[in-house]
């Protein structure tokens, strides 16, 4: 029987929406709410939030059941965090479908793994296609289905196939002074028009300038929240910046308001061009909700 391995996240809410998705196309929930419960549990133990009653290495041979075929494997992963203990995550496990089993194999740079032709399908947020192979131009990117038009072919064969819609959205927080010093709504043709700091994370440079295209970054200039800080806290004391947000809470307490939602960040389905084969393609649909019609590779 034919195996087609998968790259997947080793752990957090992109790993839980692949197994979800999977789930629901093969009747495997209970698989999936166990690796899943597993992981929170998990989570909570290394956060300190819980408290455990035999030591990892314990735990993990518990966990893993390396006999049986269809059962998960987790593997310890070092958290170079001071005072912080190796983490339990998710290894592999493999699935029964109707096109072959279908083995999730955990990996640390899902995306990278499919760069390096090591995988042919694979999961990885949305975000990281941005950050590392999108083309930066003056319009903006605004939806999943833009960014296959904005990879090179040269630069890489990935593509994004569909999203899993475990969306949050990277969204315009702002003062009311701020919007106050303009007229018109706090969208991308308020940033067009502002001059002063945007507050971002650093490691959301290039996607800010993605989403928000270049052109209306004119005398914009970045800042940074500090180390160890709440990020809506220093975005307030800017009085603009873009942060991934669900429902805007915490924003609110620090005086912010919300804007235009400028891209979702979504969990996707992503291909390596160069090793498709007619078998991948049939996996590849198992991710894709019927009414969906997946954006076309190239």
């Amino acid at each position: 029987m034919t195996t087609t391995r998968v790259a997947v996240p080793r752990k957090g809410r992109p790993l839980e929406a692949v197994l979800e998705r999977l789930a629901g196309r093969t009747g495997t929930t209970d698989l999936a709410d166990d690796i899943i419960s597993t992981l929170r549990y998990e989570k909570a133990v290394t956060k300190g939030n819980q408290d455990a009653v035999a030591d990892v290495y314990h735990r993990i041979s518990d966990y893993s059941s390396l006999d049986e075929p269809y059962e998960p494997e987790y593997t310890l992963l070092r958290d170079d965090r001071d005072g912080m203990p190796r983490r339990i995550v998710f290894d592999s496990v493999t699935v029964p479908t109707e096109h072959g089993d279908v083995q999730l194999v955990g990996r640390e740079e899902p995306f990278r793994a499919l760069r390096t032709h090591e995988f042919a399908l694979g999961f990885d947020s949305a975000d990281l296609v941005l950050e590392e192979v999108v083309q930066l131009r003056d319009e903006p990117l605004t939806a999943i289905h833009e960014i296959n038009d904005r990879i090179d072919p040269l630069d890489t064969d990935v593509r994004v196939v569909t999203g899993l819609g475990d969306t949050v959205y990277h969204t315009l927080l702002a003062t009311p002074d701020v919007i106050d010093s303009q007229d018109g709504p706090l969208d991308r043709a308020f940033v067009t028009n502002y001059e002063g700091e945007l507050c971002i994370s650093p490691r959301y440079e290039r996607l800010v300038e993605a989403v928000l295209g270049t052109s209306a970054l004119d005398g914009v200039s970045f800042t940074y929240p500090t180390e160890g800080g709440e990020e809506e806290e220093d975005i307030a004391a800017t009085g603009l910046g873009v942060y991934l947000t669900v429902t805007g809470s915490t924003a609110r307490d620090h005086g912010l308001e919300l804007g235009e939602q400028l891209f979702p960040s979504e969990t996707v389905l992503l291909e390596n061009a160069h090793e498709r084969t007619e078998t991948t393609k049939q996996v590849a649909s198992l991710f894709e909700e019927p009414e969906e019609t997946a954006l076309q590779s190239v």
